[in-house]
């Protein structure tokens, strides 16, 4: 997956990025953005068992950021739902809470919906950096 700074289209997964660390939703419209949860402000993170599936406008999903958009290769488009499926099952789970920031989040939550599968690369590598740092400390 490569991530391009283009119009975005009904049922793409696109990301924003807010400080460190990458923001995910599904595109319907410039009117609609279904993602768990807003943006990770300290604001929006102060009660993350209150963080639910939402829909909300591009404006406030990107914070001011430029919102790039998933372009998919040719294996992944393949695994993928159609998007009107995408955004009628992201649709389907707005309200959803259980929002944990290593197993539970944005870009977990638009995988699942576009591929069926929970994962998120920033946690993949969160972990990857923490075993390298902990299999070279010294004893």
């Amino acid at each position: 997956m490569k991530w391009i700074y283009e119009p975005c289209r009904f049922g793409d997964i696109i990301r924003v990025k807010i400080g460190s660390v990458y923001h995910y939703g599904i595109f319907v419209s410039e009117d609609e953005v279904i993602a768990f949860g807003l943006p990770p402000t300290a604001e929006n993170l102060k009660e993350p068992q209150k963080i639910k599936v939402l829909a909300t406008n591009i404006d406030t999903f990107s914070c001011g950021n430029l919102v790039a958009a998933a372009q998919l290769s040719f294996a992944e488009k393949r695994r993928r739902k159609s998007p009107e499926k995408t955004v009628a099952e992201a649709r389907a789970r707005i309200g959803e809470v259980g929002y944990n920031i290593i197993h539970n989040n944005c870009e977990h939550f638009v995988n699942e919906i576009v591929f069926g599968e929970k994962v998120s690369q920033q946690e993949r590598a969160v972990r990857e950096k923490w075993q390298r740092f902990h299999s070279n400390k010294s004893p």
